[in-house]
């Protein structure tokens, strides 16, 4: 035994000494493409060599490109080779697999040498064909929720990492009925087809508010985002949700007419992810006319009641959860015709918000109803939209009112508004107990219209998944921290690097450096919410949407399910987009406990995403 590890030890030192005495002979060899640097510490000089490999990659690349493949720039601005020598450098150390850093000179007059194969080349590139397919694929599944915004994202991102691959014309998309397309051409195509089924009416004009329907595909539009252009300057950037959306004028703004842009590129949220963004900035942006549109301004109008919806429906579905058999799912339980009670308090509630007498109607609720709402009213600058419909369902000792709609707005950091559907709960004294931010229509139907569950289970989940969203919005960390079991199982992830391990020899020493990882962090409890509370201090606004919902019942251990969720995060600083998965005890509907909760920014290549199998 110690004789093994004295041979393994030799030849790792013999390593040492051949790489530290052969540095010159890499730099003069072929097969191989070098960087070199220096600093005050190793991680200096290995930032100026990362910098000066790729510089020499770039070039590499491009050569090739241009000498043995000039027939492929064939569609302009995509193939410009400026634009793809840009791209490339965009490649930063934590892309750069297969690399081998050799440190020359140690602190504090640090040299070290980074060099990789050019045969290996090819592999840099595979990390981001893997990421556009996936992002290919999350547009597709948006649009058939009716996600436009998620749609065009996730395309346009696409399009935009598509440019930074060496060969993007041989990038190609195989559909569900085996047809092979281009990306390069087929994603603008997709595109294009979005805005065209993406429709603009005003609802209603009331003083310096323009309230807006958006559809697609003849649907109210689950989401999409957009600025417009009121005669003088472009708005910021306005989010709208289940088809409403709305312009906030500047005061006497009396123009007839209003361009409006829907977003497309979605550079702000792409600060989340380093290198896209330094993509998105080092290539042409795709001009895309069709995002532009024109819609007329009308007259202000006196009718801000909410309505009320009084009739129950059934959906036919095909349940995506434990079987694939199409079934009748009626709808939970409607309340066909509501109280006056009902109708005027919504009305009063409507009324005191656009008045800004709040305190009025606080006889409506239960202390902790009132902390609720006010609470929310707190969350941004706020004004009420005109509501298509409230709808009033029976849950368990409950009534819960679903639909009346705000917008809210920021003015720090990422600039942005929100549209979001208020949720109320009465107890049975008729009194408002709870209040929440709503769902949304695609992920609510992916709820109460799938599994083939009793009615208060999916009322049950439903319920728990937007306390859980707004607590997030409000910042209640106490409350949070009651929604998770002490012992939950709560896992992160960051892409990084393994860390180099360093070999020395005297003043010499080499270090191989790690792969690119996502590194899954397991926190427990205590700490998952330090870090949260951080979070919260640091933003003035936190919000989160979700999609591509997917909930299955967990075995036989009475009330458990997985839910598996595609999750969009927006903050004063940050904004991100992953796979949120949880597993919920609701054997208890008053008080459900996560069990595990886990969060990924993208599909793991090994095992995809976390599900109930893993634990």
């Amino acid at each position: 035994m110690i004789r093994n590890t004295l041979i393994i030890l030799f030849c790792l030192l013999c390593s040492v000494q051949l790489c530290g005495q052969t540095w010159e002979t890499v730099k003069s060899d072929k097969q191989y493409l070098w960087g070199e640097g220096r600093g005050s510490s190793i991680e200096e000089a290995k930032q100026q060599a990362v910098a000066d490999l790729i510089g020499k990659i770039s070039l590499y690349v491009t050569s090739e490109n241009n000498t043995q493949n000039s027939h492929r720039i064939s569609n302009g601005a995509l193939d410009e080779t400026s634009q793809f020598t840009q791209s490339v450098n965009t490649y930063s150390q934590a892309t750069l697999n297969n690399t081998e850093l050799i440190i020359i000179e140690n602190e504090p007059n640090a040299h070290v040498g980074l060099y990789i194969k050019r045969n290996e080349i090819a592999k840099i590139f595979e990390a981001r064909q893997r990421r556009i397919l996936d992002m290919v694929e999350t547009a597709l599944r948006a649009e058939q929720k009716g996600e436009a915004g998620n749609a065009l994202r996730n395309y346009s991102w696409a399009l935009a990492l598509l440019k930074s691959l060496q060969y993007p014309n041989d990038v190609t998309y195989t559909d569900g009925e085996g047809n092979s397309h281009v990306l390069t051409n087929w994603v603008k195509e997709q595109m294009e087809g979005v805005f065209a089924e993406l429709k603009v009416n005003t609802v209603k004009r009331s003083e310096d508010d323009v309230e807006l329907s958006i559809t697609y595909k003849g649907k109210p539009v689950g989401n999409v985002d957009y600025t417009f252009f009121d005669g003088r300057q472009w708005s910021n950037l306005y989010s709208a949700k289940d088809g409403r959306g709305m312009l906030e004028l500047s005061p006497g703004n009396s123009s007839k007419q209003y361009q409006i842009k829907f977003e497309y590129e979605y550079r702000g949220e792409a600060v989340c992810d380093p290198e896209l963004a330094s993509v998105l900035k080092a290539v042409k942006g795709t001009s895309m006319k069709s995002a532009y549109v024109s819609i007329d301004a009308l007259p202000a109008t006196s009718s801000n009641d909410p309505k009320i919806v009084n009739s129950v429906t059934t959906r036919n579905v095909g349940s995506t959860f434990t079987s694939n058999d199409t079934e009748i799912i009626k709808e939970p339980t409607l309340i066909s015709e509501p109280s006056d009670k009902y109708i005027t308090i919504f009305e009063n509630i409507s009324q005191s918000v656009r008045t800004s007498k709040i305190v009025e109607v606080r006889k409506y609720f239960t202390e902790i109803g009132w902390e609720a709402f006010s609470g929310l009213l707190k969350y941004g600058k706020v004004k009420v939209l005109d509501s298509p419909e409230i709808k009033f369902y029976k849950y368990e000792q409950y009534v819960m009112a679903r639909g009346l709609k705000m917008a809210f707005s920021f003015a720090r950091g990422v600039k942005k508004s929100f549209v979001e559907d208020l949720v109320f709960l009465f107890d049975t004294d008729g009194k408002i107990c709870n209040v929440t931010f709503g769902l949304g229509d695609t992920a609510e139907s992916d709820i109460l219209f799938k599994g083939p569950w009793k009615e208060n289970t999916r009322m049950a989940i439903m319920n728990f998944l937007e306390n859980y969203k707004t607590a997030y919005a409000l910042k209640r960390l106490e409350y949070i921290r009651g929604l998770f079991d002490d012992n939950a199982v709560i896992i992160t992830a960051v892409v990084s690097n393994k860390a180099p391990m360093t070999l020395k020899d005297g003043n010499k020493s080499m270090s191989v450096k790690g792969q690119k990882t996502i590194r899954y962090n397991r926190q427990t409890k205590d700490e998952y919410l330090r870090n949260l509370a951080r979070c919260f201090n640091n933003n003035e606004f936190v919000n989160i949407r979700f999609s591509d919902n997917d909930v299955i019942k967990c075995g036989a251990e009475g009330e458990v399910y997985s839910i598996q969720i595609g999750q969009d995060y927006y903050s004063t600083n940050y904004g991100d987009k992953g796979y949120l998965f949880l597993m919920v005890d609701i054997n208890n509907p008053e008080q459900p406990i996560i069990k595990v909760r886990t969060w990924q920014p993208e599909k793991d290549p090994n095992f995809g995403l976390y599900s109930a199998g893993d634990f």
